[in-house]
């Protein structure tokens, strides 16, 4: 699996939400977030400010370690 800038925040927390600890590192606290539901994960990282290359290549690690 690949994680992509497109896929929403909760499809990716959906995989598994050992996923939510790299978002919290990046300063993304998304679970219970109402735009997790709604906002892709370029649009989450833009709207805080996050740089979205370091958070895809961190999820798409870890990932890989599940």
């Amino acid at each position: 699996m690949n994680i992509t800038e497109e896929m929403r925040v909760c499809e990716i927390l959906d995989i598994n939400h050992e996923l939510e600890k790299v978002f919290n590192r990046h300063g993304l606290p998304c679970l219970g977030c109402p735009g997790a539901e709604q906002e892709s994960l370029k649009e989450a990282a833009e709207g805080h400010g996050i740089d979205i290359e370091s958070l895809l290549k961190d999820l798409n690690e870890q990932v890989k370690e599940l």
